[in-house]
């Protein structure tokens, strides 16, 4: 029996048909638009199927990946070996008064709008983002002067040996662009954030003007992950890139964006092989030109 039909076996009691995809490209589920086949990728839509999907992968050495909404993720080109598994479809938002908990599959553009149509203030920054709760959670994710530490009350998450645990916001460990979950490699399940009260047309008004500005700095016509690099210390990435003349650099089918040079876009016809050569050209240029090391915000997985 080969390794797909194998996995399709070991998950055939808790999953239908139409959630488990054979040979998934993951140029299909990650924004990038790049990288090859996975052997199989499940869709759960419980807790309970995540939960035993993850206990039958660790107790038959499948290695898998749990994935969001593929916005922050680099799959490279000959693809993933094992599960990935997708949580799209696990993505309740319930609130309660000022308190919002979403499971990690949500949308934060989905949470920001509950937030909104309950004149609850604080999830703004977030509106944008083209992520899901659990990604956010898991690095920390921010923009426009707010981050997830900011908001976040608690979150449920699965540890390594399989227990559900419920973290306070002080056990999160959250800094810049890392938590806790990142570094222990735990899977969020679902996360509960406390926000304040407050006036809708203004909350209206800061999710249009921060829309109107990503709209104009950001090259959304493009295939990419947003911010392909973390911002160092003391400096901007984008400034550090630009100023080494980068901006519109390209190679392959992969560019340094003419719009935001923080971003590595896909012009149509890009090869993860191509993004990430030309990752490592701009790390060797403003390392050779300023001395700084910059390091990928991006999630590189698969295999070479």
């Amino acid at each position: 029996m080969n390794r797909n039909k194998n996995y399709k076996v070991l998950f055939s009691n808790l999953y239908k048909d139409v959630q488990m995809h054979e040979n998934a490209k993951m140029s299909e589920y990650t924004n990038f638009r790049v990288g090859g086949p996975v052997n199989i990728l499940l869709t759960p839509n419980t807790k309970e199927q995540i939960i035993e999907t993850i206990k039958i992968c660790k107790e038959n050495n499948i290695p898998f990946y749990i994935l969001g909404n593929g916005s922050n993720v680099l799959v490279k080109d000959s693809g993933i070996s094992g599960v990935v598994i997708k949580l799209s479809e696990f993505n309740n938002i319930v609130r309660n008064g000022n308190i919002i908990k979403a499971e990690s599959g949500a949308l934060l553009k989905d949470v920001s709008d509950e937030a909104l149509k309950a004149s609850l203030t604080g999830f703004e920054f977030a509106c944008g983002i083209p992520g899901s709760v659990g990604g956010a959670v898991f690095m920390n994710a921010g923009a426009y002067d707010g981050e997830i530490s900011f908001i976040i009350k608690e979150a449920e998450v699965m540890d390594e040996k399989g227990n559900v645990i419920t973290l306070s916001k002080d056990k999160l460990e959250l800094g810049y662009r890392t938590s806790i979950i990142m570094k222990k490699n735990y899977v969020v399940i679902s996360a509960t954030f406390s926000l304040k009260y407050g006036e809708k047309d203004k909350i209206e008004g800061r999710v249009s003007e921060l829309t109107h500005r990503r709209e104009n700095k950001q090259p959304l016509e493009f295939p990419s992950a947003g911010s392909t690099f973390k911002r160092p210390e003391g400096y901007f990435a984008g400034k550090l890139i630009q100023d080494a003349g980068l901006k519109g650099f390209t190679l392959g089918g992969a560019a340094v964006s003419d719009k935001h040079s923080g971003f590595i876009i896909n012009k149509g016809n890009a090869t993860a092989k191509d993004i990430l050569d030309l990752i490592e050209h701009v790390q060797k240029e403003v390392k050779k030109q300023f001395g700084v090391d910059l390091y990928p915000e991006v999630r590189i997985i698969g295999e070479d």
